[in-house]
């Protein structure tokens, strides 16, 4: 956890409402960070319904098996999540810590282990000291209380410089209902499933299987399309708790993902987790600029999808966006180099609203001097037309600086 905020952090403070049947408790365990809160601990007070996605590395996290496995049951009682320690690479060690914390949480929560589901982060190769923490999980459910969102999602930081948290409103069947969402990523950001960390929980009544229907569609506009630095974590765990506590006031059980009502919840999970996936882009180490990189005239949505990651992984476009010089050349380089379908000679491309190249060279029009002005904007878009079709992706990434080095070159120190 930086003591610098990002210059791209939100300017104002979401109120984050409970949600009705889950309640929240933090603690410092001293894992890693001092001074600091460091376990986050979700409880349901009745069984929920859950959804997750996960990574799709091969060398997943200890968390992410264990988690893989509970969610089989589509019931979820508790979450226990620790920063500072990854739990990842850790053999038989990771795998009698992920056990001793998840019976010790459902001994505090009275349910199974297997209605726990777990999630650390941070350093990857270290044992996780669980008995640090596991022995304040009784205290911590008896004493959680709804509506600690915000300290929840300060409990998951580690080189986060701040807080990441988005809430929505909606209309469910004529009851109002509540979805809330944390997340946690500024590095080893490259999700290929979800996001680093991220947890939602809603009041609404909604069985497993279709809250994983809604959860896998989601997720591909907004944490698969977010980059940082082209790395993706072994602990990517995004996960979705349905309390269905709101029933208690009218609202309906939904069953099926196809139900007519979930249309309004269905946009607002898209727009909620692509807020988020926003905020760990902008909250990328050291970064200084957003950018959004988008795609259009390809082949297909994946095609366009796979060259819009190109442009925004590349070290060169991101560097030249930290030093605000609108290098469009480079764009042209990962365009080309991405293996998809393109044609140098119906390429365009814009820098925000200035087109700086067009039919394969540069555009008759061009001025360094708009061009410049565009790349000292805090929000950079570049936008690329590839003349060949319909198929159309957006992708968030932010600008690469010394900063980012010098974050991960003692990361571990």
């Amino acid at each position: 956890m930086s003591g610098t905020i990002s210059p791209l952090a939100p300017t104002r403070v979401v109120d984050m409402p409970p949600v009705d049947g889950l309640r929240i408790a933090t603690a410092a365990a001293g894992i890693k960070y001092r001074n600091r809160t460091d376990v986050l601990l979700m409880v349901m007070d009745r069984p929920a319904s859950v959804a997750g996605v996960f990574t799709r590395s091969k060398c997943p996290s200890a968390p992410v098996d264990f988690c893989r496995d509970s969610l089989k049951g589509g019931v979820a009682r508790a979450l226990v999540v620790n920063s500072g320690n990854a739990n990842a690479f850790t053999g038989r060690k990771g795998r009698e810590a992920t056990t001793m914390t998840a019976e010790a949480a459902a001994a505090a929560a009275g349910c199974k282990p297997d209605e726990v589901f777990l999630a650390s982060t941070g350093v990857i190769g270290e044992p996780l000291p669980a008995e640090r923490f596991t022995g304040l999980l009784a205290d911590m459910v008896s004493g959680a209380e709804a509506g600690r969102w915000q300290e929840a999602a300060e409990a998951i930081m580690t080189t986060d410089t701040y807080a990441k948290v988005a809430t929505r409103t909606i209309d469910l069947g004529g009851t109002s209902v509540t979805l809330n969402g944390i997340a946690k990523g500024a590095g080893m950001i490259a999700p290929d499933m979800a996001t680093m960390l991220s947890f939602l929980a809603t009041d609404a009544a909604i069985a497993a299987p279709a809250l994983q229907a809604l959860l896998s569609e989601a997720v591909e506009p907004s944490f698969n399309s977010v980059t940082v630095d082209s790395d993706t974590s072994t602990s990517d765990t995004l996960i979705l708790f349905a309390t269905g506590a709101a029933t208690d006031r009218g609202a309906p059980a939904i069953e099926d993902a196809a139900d007519p009502r979930l249309a309004a919840f269905r946009a607002a999970l898209g727009e909620l987790l692509l807020d988020l996936a926003r905020q760990v882009a902008r909250d990328g180490e050291g970064a200084r600029k957003e950018i959004k990189v988008t795609v259009e005239g390809a082949e297909s949505d994946a095609s366009a999808k796979r060259i819009a990651l190109s442009i925004a992984n590349s070290p060169l476009v991101k560097t030249a966006v930290a030093g605000e010089d609108a290098n469009w050349g480079r764009v042209v380089m990962a365009v080309g180099k991405a293996g998809e379908p393109a044609d140098r000679d119906r390429l365009a491309i814009w820098f925000g609203d200035v087109r700086v190249a067009h039919e394969g060279e540069r555009d008759p029009a061009y001025s360094e001097e708009a061009a410049s002005a565009v790349m000292r904007e805090d929000e950079i878009a570049i936008r690329v037309d590839l003349g060949l079709g319909t198929g159309r992706w957006s992708v968030y990434t932010c600008d690469l600086t010394k900063e980012y080095v010098a974050i991960n070159g003692d990361y571990r120190s």
